[in-house]
């Protein structure tokens, strides 16, 4: 169509001109492929994936600069952070992460990273910008989960075989509280106002949703899946709606998203996606959710407001870690 619109076009044409020209947003989805060695870059919009990028030994976590210019990722087997140039794909420097980093967070400012090195049970901060160890907090054995509350002023770290939430003050780098949940827990999700904590454990089978102000648990979310063995029933990644009204699960195994209602914690329903579903990554509108299922290798996407999965789309080898930026 021509870029010109003739002064005589209809208003109901104009729209139709302004539908063809596709959506407003454009996003990038970045998977994580945990024995590929490398990094599939998938369009949201085709949903097809654009880019292989190789990285280092064993990727697991990954996030983007709060610009979209560079892209971290925990090459766990190598004890280092890869930095990416997302213009170009090409790894363009190594950040000091500590041995086998494999899940990270980044401050809301954009510096520094926090990441959680599982095999020397610690949280070590980085200063992207300078490359420069700024702590190094020592927390419970096999850390991975990190989440960071809205705020900034306080970060969670989870450690595997400790069994704990570790809440950690981001000015003086230090432990001041531990809360005890279920067996395993891989992942920690604060709420959009800062108030709750969502922790979910792998081996417990459970997510437990903690009151930040007074630390401890206030529920336990459990998961029933008709033809599903419970040991197949493993809680890893979660993401919570903006708006608090939804929460939404990767139960490992199972091959499920649990979809909960986040104010009552009732699971309202389980969508089937690819094997061992691992991650969860929402776009920035929040209107689609992209998840990394590891043994079948692809990245299924749900709509979020129809609840329904309506694409898988191949990847590298188990995949592992996904993170979205704007185009």
């Amino acid at each position: 169509m021509s870029r010109r619109i003739e002064a005589g076009l209809s208003v109901v044409a104009l729209g139709t001109w302004f539908a063809l020209c596709g959506p407003a947003a454009a996003f990038t989805a970045y998977v994580t492929n945990e024995k590929g060695n490398s990094v599939s870059v998938i369009d949201a919009n085709t949903m097809a994936v654009t880019a292989t990028w190789k990285v280092g030994r064993r990727p697991r976590g990954v996030t983007v600069s709060k610009d979209g210019k560079e892209l971290f990722v925990c090459a766990s087997d190598d004890d280092r952070i890869d930095v990416l140039d997302t213009s170009t794909g090409k790894v363009v420097r190594s950040l000091r992460s500590g041995p086998d980093p494999e899940q990270f967070i980044l401050d809301a400012s954009g510096n520094p990273l926090y990441v959680a090195n599982e095999d020397d049970s610690q949280v070590t901060i980085i200063d992207i910008e300078k490359n420069k160890v700024l702590a190094e907090v020592p927390v419970g054995v096999e850390p991975e989960g990190m989440g960071l509350s809205p705020d900034g002023k306080i970060l969670v770290n989870t450690s595997e075989t400790t069994n704990m939430a570790h809440f950690i003050d981001t000015k003086t780098f230090q432990v001041i509280d531990n809360v005890l949940v279920d067996a395993r827990p891989r992942f920690a999700e604060f709420t959009a106002d800062g108030k709750f904590l969502w922790v979910s454990a792998e081996v417990g089978g459970t997510v437990s949703v903690i009151d930040v102000a007074q630390r401890r648990v206030i529920k336990k979310i459990t998961f029933k899946i008709p033809s599903v063995n419970d040991e197949a029933i493993q809680p890893v990644g979660i993401r919570i709606t903006k708006d608090g009204t939804k929460a939404f699960v990767a139960l490992g195994p199972a091959n499920r998203v649990a979809v909960i209602d986040a104010k009552t914690y009732t699971v309202e329903k389980y969508l089937p996606v690819g094997q061992r579903v691992w991650q969860l990554a929402f776009t920035p509108d929040q209107k689609q959710l992209f998840t990394t299922n590891g043994t079948s290798n692809d990245v299924s996407v749900i709509d979020v407001a129809s609840e329904k999965v309506v694409k898988s789309i191949p990847v590298g080898l188990l995949p592992w870690g996904v993170a979205i930026s704007p185009n």
